[in-house]
C-alpha cells in the first residue's frame, strides 16, 4: 500500500479530476490503515498500532494535492491521531509502557513525516505525564520538526504540533512551569511556519505564481494561529510583549520580504493583541510600516489600527488621557510621513487614503484639536503639491471623504472655515468634484441650520463653493444637465438666507460680500441668486425702517438709502440675462419697501425703472398682462407719493392698461386701475370722478369687444366683461362714492340683459351663472337691511 501511494506521488501534475482521484486514494489509504490501527488498539497491540499509524500518516507525504484538498486528507488523519493519543495515555497510565520508552520507540518509524507526527503525539502525552519538564519536550519537538522542509507538509505538521500542545503550554495558573519557554516555543514555531509559508511562493514555474498566491492565501490561518496562541497566554504581560514578543514578530515580518505575509501578519498583530498593548508599543509597531514591501496595502492595515485605537479611546476618559501621554497623533502622523517617503511611487489614492484614516482618528480622539486637523490637511496638500487637478477618480473620492469628515464631525461649517488648509485641498479637485463638494458644504449648513454671521467667514465660504457661484476655468456648463444646474443654484439661493447678523453694520458688509460674488456668476445664475440677495437685503431694510443717512463713502452707517442703492445695482444686473419680468417684480418689491421707509424719491425711482422695463423689454402679451396688474397692485398700496408723482404714475399705468393687445385684457386692466383713485386708508385718495371715468372707459372697451364678437357671430364671453364691471360698480357703490348711483347700476343691469338677449350672442352657462350670482347678491343686500340695504332698495333685479 505504501509503495502504491509512493507511485502515485511520483505521477506528474494533473487536472481537477486527477486531484479528486488522488484525494480519494489518499482517504482510502487513511481509512484502511486506520481500520487496522483500531484493531491493534482494541487488542492493546502497541507494535501493530505504531505500524499501521505510521502507514496511515504516510499518506500525508503526497505532493500532488492543493492545500484545500490536502486539508481534507489531513483532517481525516488528525481525527485518528486523537484516538491514538488517548491509547498512548492509557498505556502509560497502566504502566504497560513508560512514556520515555514510547518517546524513544516512535522515533524508529521509517519515514520522517510519520515519525514526527507520532513524536508530537507521544510528546503531548510526555508533557502531560510530567516525567520531563514541559519546556524541554516542547523545545525538542519544535527543533525536530525542522526535519520537514516541504512547505505544505511542514506547515500542517507544525500546525498539528501547535494544536496538540496548546493546552499544555506553561502559563499563569497552569500545572506547568516556564512561561518564557512557552513564549519561545510559540515564537519559534511561528517563525519556522512563516518561512515555510513564504517559501511556497518561490517554488514552481512563474506562470503558476498567481495560483500559488491563492493557495498560500488558503493557508494563512495556519500561521496566524500562532499569534492567537501567544495572545491567549496570560503570562504575556505588557512588559514581555514590549520587550520580547512584538520585536521578535516584527523582525520576522520585516525580514520575510513577502507582501502577502507582511500584510496578513501585520493585520493579525493588530487584531489578536489587546488595544492597550498597541497603544503602549505604538512607536515600535509603527516603525515596521516604512520597512514593508511597497506592494503591501499599508493603508488598510494602518486604517484598521487607527480605527481600533479610536474605539479604544472612546471607551473611557482615563484611556483618552493615555493617548495624550503617548502622543498617539504625533506618532501616527510621523509614521505615515515615513511610509510615504519610503514609497515614492505610492499612488496618490494610497497616500490620501492614509490621511483620511489619520483625520478620522484625529477627529474621534482629539476633536478639540483643530491644529491637528489642519496639520493632516496640510500634509495632504504637501503630498499633492506639484500635481495638476486629480484625474484618478478613486483619489478624488478620497479627497471628498477627507473634506467631508470635518463637516460631519463638527456639524458646523464655521469650524471648517478656521482650517487654513481646507481650501488648499479643495483646489486639487476637478471642476465637477468641486461642485459636488460645494453642494455637500451647503447641505451641511442647511442640515445643521448653521448661521454664518461675519463677512470674512462668508468670503472664505464663497471661496469654497466657487464652483457653484461662478464659471470655473475650463468648465463646460453646456454639458451640465439643466435640472442639476437648477438644483445647484437653488441651493446657493437657500444658502444666502442663512447669512445673518444682528448687527446692522456687519449685515451690510455681508450683503456687499454676497453681491460681489454673485454678480460675477454669469447671466445663467443671476435669476436664481439675485432674488435671494434682494429679499435678504429687504429684511435688513425692515429692521432699519425709519433711519436715514448719507449714502456716500464706504464707512457710513447702514441706512435704508444705502441698501436701496445696492439693491438698484443688483437688480440692474439682471438686464444682461435678460429677465425683465423678474427684474420688474424685484423693483416693485423695493418700491413697496421704500414706501414703508418714507423714502418717496427712492420709491419713485424704482417705479420708474419698472416702467422702463415694461416699455422696452417686456413684449410678450401675457407677460404684459401680468406685469401691469403687478404694477397696479403695488401702486394701489403706496401712500407716500405726493399728488404730482402719483398722478404721473397712475396716468402711465392707466395708459399702458388701455394699450394691451386684446380688448378683454384692456378692459380688465382699466377697471382694475379704478382702485388707484379710491383707497380706504386714513389719508387715502378718494377721487370718485376718476373712479367713474375708469369704469366708463372699461365699459366702452367692453362694448367694443362685444361688437367685434357680434360681427363674427361666434361664441363670446364679452358679456362677462359687463358683469365684471357691474361687480366693480357694486363694490364702489357700497364704498359710498357719490358718482356711483343706483340709476347707473340699474342701467348697467339692463344693458347686460339686452346683450344677453341679442341674437348674435350664443348663451354661455358660466356667464349665466355669474350674472345670476351677482343678482342674488343684490337681493341678499336688500334683505340684510341697514344702510347698505337701503341703497339697494331701488335697484330692480327681476326682468
Amino acid at each position: 500500500m505504501a509503495a502504491a501511494s509512493a507511485a502515485v506521488r511520483m505521477l506528474p501534475d494533473g487536472g481537477a479530476d486527477d486531484e479528486e482521484r488522488w484525494l480519494a486514494e489518499g482517504i482510502a489509504g487513511v481509512q484502511q490503515n486506520a481500520f487496522y490501527m483500531h484493531r491493534a488498539l482494541d487488542s492493546n497491540n502497541l507494535k501493530d498500532a505504531l505500524k499501521y499509524s505510521a502507514q496511515m500518516l504516510s499518506e500525508l507525504r503526497t505532493s500532488r494535492l492543493s492545500p484545500h484538498k490536502y486539508y481534507e486528507l489531513y483532517m481525516r488523519a488528525f481525527d485518528e491521531m486523537r484516538k491514538l493519543e488517548m491509547f498512548f495515555r492509557e498505556e502509560t497510565r497502566r504502566g504497560s509502557c513508560s512514556v520515555v520508552d514510547l518517546y524513544e520507540l516512535v522515533q524508529h518509524a521509517g519515514n520522517v513525516l510519520p515519525r514526527l507526527y507520532l513524536l508530537c503525539t507521544v510528546g503531548s502525552v510526555y508533557i502531560k505525564s510530567k516525567e520531563a519538564p514541559a519546556k524541554d519536550v516542547l523545545k525538542d519537538l519544535v527543533e525536530m520538526c525542522r526535519g520537514i522542509q516541504h512547505p505544505l507538509r511542514g506547515l500542517f505538521l507544525r500546525s498539528y504540533l501547535s494544536q496538540i500542545s496548546r493546552d499544555k503550554l506553561p502559563d499563569i495558573g497552569s500545572e506547568y512551569e516556564g512561561i518564557n519557554d512557552a513564549v519561545e516555543f510559540v515564537l519559534q514555531n511561528f517563525i519556522e511556519m512563516n518561512k515555510l509559508w513564504v517559501r511556497m511562493q518561490h517554488q514552481g514555474p512563474v506562470r503558476e505564481k498567481e495560483k500559488r498566491g491563492k493557495e498560500r492565501n488558503e493557508l494563512r490561518d495556519l500561521v496566524g494561529k500562532n499569534l492567537h496562541v501567544l495572545s491567549q497566554i496570560e503570562g504575556v504581560d505588557l512588559d514581555m510583549y514590549k520587550e520580547t514578543v512584538l520585536p521578535r514578530i516584527l523582525e520576522q515580518v520585516v525580514n520575510c520580504k513577502d507582501d502577502l505575509a507582511q500584510f496578513y501578519l501585520m493585520d493579525c498583530i493588530i487584531q489578536v493583541f489587546p488595544d492597550e498593548y498597541h497603544l503602549q508599543t505604538l512607536e515600535t509597531l509603527l516603525s515596521a510600516f516604512p520597512q514593508l514591501q511597497p506592494s503591501v496595502d499599508i493603508k488598510t492595515v494602518l486604517s484598521q489600527l487607527m480605527d481600533r485605537l479610536s474605539n479604544y479611546a472612546a471607551s473611557s476618559p482615563e484611556v483618552l488621557s493615555e493617548f495624550l501621554q503617548v502622543e498617539a497623533f504625533a506618532k501616527f502622523s510621523n509614521a505615515i510621513g515615513k511610509v510615504i517617503e519610503a514609497q515614492p511611487d505610492m499612488p496618490v489614492v494610497g497616500a490620501v487614503t492614509l490621511y483620511v484614516s489619520l483625520l478620522t482618528f484625529t477627529l474621534r480622539v482629539h476633536p478639540d484639536r483643530l491644529d491637528y486637523v489642519d496639520q493632516v490637511l496640510g500634509a495632504c496638500v504637501k503630498k499633492l503639491s506639484g500635481k495638476a487637478k486629480l484625474e484618478d477618480s478613486r483619489a478624488t473620492k478620497q479627497i471628498v471623504a477627507l473634506l467631508s469628515a470635518p463637516l460631519e464631525k463638527y456639524s458646523n461649517i464655521v469650524t471648517a472655515l478656521e482650517l487654513s488648509n481646507y481650501p488648499r485641498v479643495m483646489d486639487y479637485l476637478d471642476n465637477a468634484t468641486t461642485k459636488v463638494m460645494a453642494v455637500v458644504i451647503i447641505q451641511s449648513i442647511m442640515k445643521n441650520t448653521t448661521c454664518i454671521s461675519t463677512s470674512d467667514k462668508i468670503e472664505a465660504l464663497f471661496d469654497l463653493i466657487k464652483g457653484l457661484i461662478k464659471d470655473m476655468d475650463g468648465a463646460q456648463d453646456d454639458e451640465l444637465d439643466e435640472e442639476d444646474f437648477k438644483e445647484e443654484q437653488n441651493s446657493v439661493a437657500r444658502l444666502i438666507h442663512m447669512l445673518y447678523n444682528d448687527d446692522h453694520e456687519e449685515m451690510l458688509k455681508i450683503l456687499c460680500t454676497v453681491q460681489k460674488h454673485i454678480l460675477l456668476g454669469g447671466p445663467k445664475r443671476l435669476t436664481f441668486t439675485v432674488p435671494s440677495l434682494v429679499f435678504s437685503a429687504l429684511k435688513l431694510v425692515r429692521r432699519l425702517q425709519g433711519q436715514d443717512g448719507d449714502v456716500t463713502g464706504e464707512d457710513v452707517p447702514a441706512t435704508p438709502k444705502k441698501i436701496f442703492q445696492i439693491l438698484h445695482q443688483t437688480i440692474e444686473a439682471l438686464s444682461c440675462v435678460p429677465s425683465p419680468e423678474l427684474a420688474l417684480r424685484l423693483y416693485l418689491q423695493c418700491a413697496e419697501a421704500a414706501n414703508d421707509c418714507d423714502l418717496e424719491p427712492v420709491a419713485y425711482e424704482f417705479f420708474t425703472q419698472a416702467f422702463i422695463l415694461y416699455e422696452e423689454e417686456i413684449a410678450d402679451s401675457k407677460a404684459q398682462i401680468t406685469a401691469i396688474h403687478l404694477i397696479i397692485g403695488t401702486l394701489q398700496r403706496m401712500n407716500i407719493f405726493g399728488v404730482e408723482n402719483r398722478d404721473t404714475l397712475t396716468h402711465k399705468t392707466t395708459g399702458y392698461s388701455a394699450k394691451l393687445l386684446k380688448k378683454p385684457d384692456q378692459c380688465r386692466a382699466v377697471y382694475a386701475c379704478s382702485h388707484l383713485f379710491w383707497t380706504d386708508d386714513q389719508d387715502g385718495i378718494m377721487d370718485g370722478e376718476r373712479v367713474l371715468l375708469c369704469l366708463k372707459r372699461a365699459l366702452r372697451i367692453a362694448n367694443a369687444a362685444q361688437q367685434m364678437a357680434n360681427a363674427t357671430r361666434g361664441s363670446s364671453r364679452s358679456v362677462t366683461l359687463f358683469i365684471e364691471i357691474l361687480n366693480k360698480y357694486l363694490y364702489f357703490f357700497e364704498k359710498g362714492i357719490p358718482q356711483i348711483t343706483n340709476t347707473v347700476i340699474q342701467d348697467l343691469i339692463e344693458l347686460i340683459r339686452s346683450e344677453k338677449q341679442s341674437d348674435n350672442t350664443v348663451a354661455d352657462p358660466s356667464t349665466e351663472a355669474f350674472f345670476s350670482s351677482t343678482l342674488r347678491y343684490i337681493e341678499f343686500q336688500k334683505q340684510k337691511g341697514g344702510s347698505i340695504g337701503e341703497k339697494y332698495e331701488q335697484i330692480k333685479t327681476s326682468s
